[in-house]
């Protein structure tokens, strides 16, 4: 059997731009019914990902019956007609095919499009039965060989929608001036109305559907069809490509390679609840995801695109390979666990994706090399931060241990071999502009990577820098103490920064987007926040920039933002 036909009897399979290149021309224009009809039968929107120079993904979900709801099993195999145009009325069609879908992939339709120009706007739609879906726009990467003059991406993660709006999401659907949006992770997540929602009371402005924390295949479904609902959101993908990954609400908290802190015997094998998350990602996401049976669990989302010779993206999956996390509370004695963080024998990243990542970072014809990373690098420790925040601090990011130990354990803090030697790596080969774009921890910071935190930076260099992002609305520590803003916090940074000098900006109060923005001579973020996440319309302001100027290796406040 081929590998195509491997393929095609896997879930996972793409369409190729050249399938249904025999299909009769269809009539550029769409009248009004039409697109009216189109609403009821694309309900979910239309996505782009993963832009190469010649090649995007597209997606959509088809509805073709009231009974075909997402995770119901029901329905008809359909076909469904794409289209791809130089232009928004589609006079100048360039790629066209028809994808045949039905309830063994949700209805989802997931289409790898080929033969495209680099560093071109392209528009996409699909086609059912007369109707037509909502028009998107996506852009291909500049050509392997160009240097192009500037790079620009939205980047986000940890959108809660029992937690608020997404207006980060609308706030950056409104700008013209991205070429693609980074999702770190937690683009969705698994517990059920109730269990976590809006700050201090667990409060839901939205709640999840289903009504209760998700385990089968058909929840997961259920789940993605649901934030993929959120207008917001849609604009968002019909605006952009996504280049995304995941962390771990995806699956389920706290994930490891075999188990989970959020599962527990009653929920079934957890290795299968894990397949049917990753099946319902992949049917769901508008991303490339290349299975083999090497890796283990037969779905692998790290992989690399590349912008021309300005930059490199590496996304990371950090918890498909991982081990256990270590359990650090009382009563485990301090050195042991220190001792279990630095195992070598202990990964993060698994040695497979370990080989991968260190040939990403030693492209020599790419001068950027962005690592796209679910959860912070950045080393941190910590002394006299007051014990009554631990527990709210903890809630956050997972920082500090109860009895005090200095670690981020579900982080690379609790695997701190690996972060040894990636940035040994870094040092031992002399790579410049490494640089580190992360999720997860609901905050905002902007750090520098010393080889040696205890002597940095006196006498110390940096292997790159970090910027995070902070959460689309996912609780922050302002709404675990339930604390105005500004006041808890502020010790707490002051404290941390204090601790760890190579950490130089710290928001831990806010919500929102950032815009990250590369040229040959720097790389800048700016990180843009939103006032209530309860108010729909709530406002967006800036707060910060940071950028690393090109070999330094070091961060550096700016007064505003790019664009």
């Amino acid at each position: 059997m081929t590998r195509l036909d491997k393929s095609v009897r896997r879930r996972t399979v793409l369409a190729t731009g050249a399938a249904g290149a025999g299909v009769a021309t269809v009539a550029a224009g769409v009248s009004a019914p039409a697109e009216a009809a189109g609403r009821r039968h694309f309900q979910h929107g239309v996505a782009s990902g993963d832009p190469t120079a010649h090649r995007v993904v597209i997606w959509t979900r088809v509805t073709p019956t009231a009974a075909s709801t997402p995770g119901s099993g029901k329905g008809p195999r359909v076909e469904v007609v794409w289209e791809v145009a130089k232009d928004r009325k589609f006079r100048k069609v360039v790629r066209r095919g028809t994808f045949t879908t039905g309830p063994d992939r949700d209805h989802t339709v997931k289409v790898d499009v080929g033969k495209l120009a680099p560093a071109t706007w392209y528009f996409y739609r699909f086609r059912y039965r007369g109707t037509v879906s909502r028009v998107g726009r996506m852009r291909t990467a500049p050509g392997m060989l160009s240097l192009p003059g500037h790079l620009r991406f939205g980047v986000v993660s940890c959108a809660n929608l029992q937690a608020g709006w997404f207006t980060a999401y609308r706030a950056l659907a409104k700008r013209n001036d991205l070429h693609a949006v980074l999702h770190l992770g937690d683009y969705l997540y698994e517990y059920g109305p109730g269990q976590y929602g809006y700050g201090f009371d667990d409060v839901d402005i939205r709640k999840h559907q289903p009504a209760h924390e998700m385990v089968s295949l058909a929840d997961y479904r259920q789940r993605h069809a649901q934030y993929k609902r959120d207008a917001d959101l849609q604009d968002l993908h019909a605006k952009y490509p996504f280049i995304v990954t995941w962390d771990d609400h995806e699956v389920t908290n706290d994930q490891w390679r075999a188990g989970a802190e959020n599962h527990n015997d009653d929920e079934g094998n957890y290795k299968r609840r894990r397949a049917r998350a990753h099946r319902a990602y992949d049917e769901w996401m508008p991303a490339r995801m290349d299975g083999t049976a090497a890796l283990g669990d037969g779905d692998r989302l790290y992989r690399r695109l590349r912008f021309g010779r300005l930059a490199e993206i590496s996304m990371l999956d950090l918890r498909s390979y991982r081990d256990q996390q270590v359990e650090t509370a009382a009563p485990t004695p301090v050195p042991a666990a220190e001792a279990e963080v630095s195992d070598p024998d202990r990964t993060l990243v698994g040695r497979q994706q370990m080989l991968w990542l260190k040939r990403s970072l030693s492209r020599k014809r790419v001068q950027w090399k962005i690592i796209g990373n679910p959860v912070m690098i950045a080393p941190v420790t910590f002394a006299q931060v007051p014990q009554e925040i631990v527990g709210p601090i903890n809630d956050v990011t997972g920082l500090i241990p109860m009895d005090g130990l200095p670690y981020n354990v579900d982080q690379w803090d609790g695997y701190t071999d690996d972060r040894r030697e990636v940035l040994s790596y870094i040092r031992n080969h002399q790579i410049k502009d490494a640089l580190f774009v992360t999720g997860d921890i609901h905050s905002g910071w902007a750090c520098e990577l010393p080889y040696d935190p205890a002597t940095y930076p006196a006498q110390g260099d940096s292997a790159g820098v970090e910027f995070v992002c902070s959460s689309v609305t996912s609780n922050n520590l302002k709404d675990i103490t339930n604390t105005p803003p500004r006041t808890t916090s502020r010790a707490v940074e002051q404290v941390i920064m204090e601790n760890n000098r190579h950490i130089k900006y710290l928001n831990f109060d806010d919500h929102g987007f950032s815009v990250l923005d590369i040229t040959a001579k720097r790389a800048q973020m700016d990180w843009f926040i939103i006032g209530d996440r309860a108010d729909k319309t709530t406002t967006v302001n800036h707060t910060a920039s940071w950028r690393t100027l090109s070999g330094s290796g070091k961060v550096q406040a700016v007064d505003r933002p790019v664009g």
